[in-house]
């Protein structure tokens, strides 16, 4: 019987964007504006950090591990929400939506998990900077990369397939522009639904959470050797260190929280649309900026390696 009703669900319509009709073309060109930057910011950052010898540390290596995780995460969603803007068939098939999940859901807790070892790295740098080379070894970094991406591989998979094992009845409509956890929810019936959507929300949430308390707990360290510093110039350069990374984190944890964390209730489609845009988009268009523009020795690298080249005198 299950299975009878899984297999009879072949497409969902996405309809996040219906409730802004006269509006879809605005969003559309302020969309692809960010998206572009948001990819030609984070290939920038990639392209500097492998051609600068100098950044070839490991606070940078997880910097491009980082951007690439975001250029998936982005690129799982923004090109499709874009050709709805300007499509009026907004289907979506069975499997489609459920690729767009795990391919969505991958690279965005790999995100987190990154997140959380380069504040580890902060961490070891301030604290330990003498044993900074022996514990953040290439081949540690290394590891701590491919289990930040096998971390967010388990989340992924985990949330997918819940999911999509489900029940879907009654209507196909997903009040959201993507395939997300709590539109799908609420499309799915039968005995399991809340054991499901319990344990989705606790992987979800502990994944969150978990990455945040180590990242304040990293914070709580660097924030106790920095008051030990007898001069206002160690402050200031221990401070810069982390400003870039600590911006982005606040960010991702204050957009992830609304829409991880917000309470139970009635919410209306055009909130609940414009909060997940925050998330995609906003959040994603701002980290390559925030990395650029707080951080000094990636600043002049750019330049160095761009600008310097774009501006050289020909000679004939």
């Amino acid at each position: 019987m299950q299975g009878a009703n899984f297999s009879a669900v072949t497409e969902f319509i996405l309809i996040g964007f219906s409730t802004f009709p006269h509006l879809q073309l605005m969003f559309f060109l302020l969309f692809l504006l960010m998206y572009l930057f948001t990819l030609l910011g984070n290939l920038f950052i990639m392209v500097t950090v492998w051609r600068e010898r100098s950044l070839h540390t490991p606070m940078y290596l997880f910097l491009c591990a980082l951007s690439i995780s975001e250029v998936l995460y982005t690129f799982a969603i923004i090109p499709r929400m874009l050709a709805d803007l300007l499509s009026t068939d907004r289907s979506i098939s069975f499997r489609a939506c459920a690729s767009q999940m795990f391919f969505s859901f991958t690279p965005g807790f790999t995100h987190s998990f990154l997140l959380t070892v380069m504040g580890y790295d902060r961490y070891v740098a301030i604290c330990h900077p003498l044993r900074y080379n022996v514990l953040m070894s290439p081949r540690g970094c290394a590891c701590l990369v491919a289990l930040s991406w096998a971390g967010g591989l388990v989340v992924g998979l985990v949330v997918t397939s819940s999911i999509f094992q489900l029940t879907f009845c009654g209507s196909n409509e997903i009040h959201y522009f993507g395939c997300h956890v709590l539109p799908l929810f609420k499309l799915v019936c039968g005995d399991n639904v809340s054991t499901v959507a319990m344990g989705v929300g606790l992987v979800c949430i502990a994944a969150l959470l978990g990455c945040g308390l180590l990242i304040l707990l990293s914070y709580a360290f660097i924030l106790a050797a920095i008051l030990r510093i007898p001069s206002a110039e160690g402050w200031h350069k221990a401070f810069s260190t982390c400003a870039s990374h600590l911006t982005v984190v606040v960010v991702h944890y204050g957009f992830a929280s609304v829409i991880y964390l917000k309470p139970k209730g009635p919410q209306s489609l055009e909130g609940d649309t414009l909060m997940g845009i925050t998330y995609t988009v906003l959040t994603p268009f701002l980290s390559p900026i925030v990395f650029s523009l707080r951080n000094k020795e990636l600043k002049e690298a750019v330049k160095k390696t761009f600008l310097s080249k774009l501006f050289r005198p020909n000679c004939f």
